[in-house]
């Protein structure tokens, strides 16, 4: 008796082939850069990541993975579903763990540390102008057409990540109750360890995932993992606690260090997240008002490097108010560094401490669910952020009944240019203060 083929076991094999040789060949295109090519193209990161951490993440995905093709896409959102985890700015994390993962501790150190550097000088700057001259026209007609090209940037990215992330229902379902719950207001860890959790009840089982960018040796060991953490512990608390000696315990600045490193550990969500927890503290203190708390936040908004280097700006204003015995211009400073010192280094700690760990378990087939949960979840977050910043662009007296068709008009300019056109993000933003200038100019003749 002549027996009938297995079609169905053939396609299916078939498709399990082209599978793997797929995988094969990301893994082959990854490309491991050079450390001093590596750091100039963080560099570069720090000075043009503008549109807070979507944009930002947007910018890295571009240019590690689509461009240079040192990150394949698979070690890039396992990066990312890690660092979202994680208490603290997830873009300045995601770049510290890339960074890792391509030249270890140096790499990490150098890129997360490259990735904020340049915003917080330029805020520094802006800090001291905004204190110094509080009334300019131009330069709010400039930051007026950089936050059109802000939102512009965080929708491209929602679009270009989402295509890449949801690609079957129950992704985009668990997006979809993600935004519906950070709009309800749902405390930011409960949403993402929820997503995790229906990414395991709901999700397939992926195949493990190696790891393609690097081949260096990834192991948790207690001992190490031990020494690494009490290394940034101190790193973090040795400055803060030189400082509170030699100024005095109850000086602003040490103040402001202790405050901000207690805030470091439960800013889950990113700076949305805890701002309201901030500004209540920062107005009951004395060290800004809410207008001012509303200017800075504008500030962080239209300047590279993570959005939660308005936290900065509180440290800056806190330490000009109450500067004694220093110059209000030396104790503003102090107020800064201190502020971001505090916001920063415990990034550096929850990377080199945990992501060997994270990386040992990547195999696992329940993990690799529950981040797949979790990038869907992150897609969701990303649309909560994007329309969080739509309406005060669009919208700036609150009444939906009077837009501003100006910033409406340039920010679909702007989305075209980056989306359809593919424009760099640094031209779109220079293009949109240009018209921002130009727009106040014109009114004033």
């Amino acid at each position: 008796m002549r027996l009938r083929p297995n079609t169905e076991g053939n396609i299916g094999a078939e498709v399990k082939s082209v599978a793997i040789a797929k995988l094969q060949r990301d893994t082959r295109s990854v490309r491991p850069p050079s450390f001093q090519m590596a750091s100039r193209v963080w560099l570069q990161i720090g000075l043009l990541g503008f549109g807070g951490p979507v944009g930002q993440i947007a910018l890295m995905h571009r240019a590690l993975v689509e461009q240079r093709r040192w990150v394949s896409e698979a070690d890039f959102q396992h990066a990312l579903s890690f660092c979202v985890l994680l208490p603290g700015p997830e873009a300045q994390q995601l770049a510290t763990y890339l960074g890792w993962q391509l030249h270890g501790v140096r790499g990490g150190i150098v890129a997360g540390t490259l990735f904020w550097i340049p915003g917080a000088l330029l805020l520094w700057s802006l800090s001291w102008l905004y204190v110094s001259h509080r009334t300019q026209p131009d330069i709010a007609a400039v930051f007026g057409g950089l936050k059109a090209a802000v939102v512009a940037i965080v929708f491209a990215a929602l679009v270009r990540m989402g295509r890449k992330t949801l690609t079957d229902p129950k992704g985009w379902l668990i997006a979809s109750l993600a935004f519906i719950g950070m709009g309800l207001g749902v405390w930011f860890p409960v949403v993402i360890f929820t997503a995790g959790s229906l990414g395991i009840w709901l999700g397939p089982q992926p195949p493990p995932e190696p790891a393609t960018t690097r081949s260096h040796a990834i192991r948790f060991e207690s001992r190490k993992t031990f020494r690494t953490i009490l290394i940034w512990l101190a790193v973090w608390w040795i400055p803060l606690l030189l400082l509170g000696g030699v100024l005095g315990w109850t000086h602003v600045g040490f103040q402001l260090g202790l405050f901000f490193s207690q805030a470091a550990m439960v800013t889950f969500g990113g700076a949305y997240a805890v701002l309201p927890y901030v500004a209540e503290h920062a107005q009951a203190a004395g060290w800004a008002t809410r207008s001012e708390l509303l200017d800075g936040l504008a500030l962080g908004e239209t300047t590279p490097g993570p959005l939660v280097l308005v936290l900065q700006w509180i440290g800056f204003m806190a330490g000009w108010k109450n500067s004694a015995p220093l110059p209000p211009l030396a104790g503003a400073t102090v107020g800064a560094v201190v502020t971001s010192w505090a916001t920063f280094a415990p990034s550096f700690l929850w990377i080199f401490a945990w992501a060997p760990f994270v990386e040992r378990l990547r195999a696992s087939p329940v993990l690799a669910r529950f981040l797949r949960g979790v990038s869907a979840a992150v897609i969701g977050l990303i649309a909560t952020l994007a329309v969080k910043l739509l309406g005060p662009v669009w919208f700036p007296t609150g009444n939906l009944a009077a837009p501003n068709y100006g910033a409406i008009g340039l920010t679909l300019l702007s989305f075209a240019a980056l989306s359809w056109r593919r424009w760099p993000v640094a031209l779109v933003i220079l293009g949109c203060g240009a018209v921002g200038w130009l727009t106040e100019r014109m009114v004033l003749l």
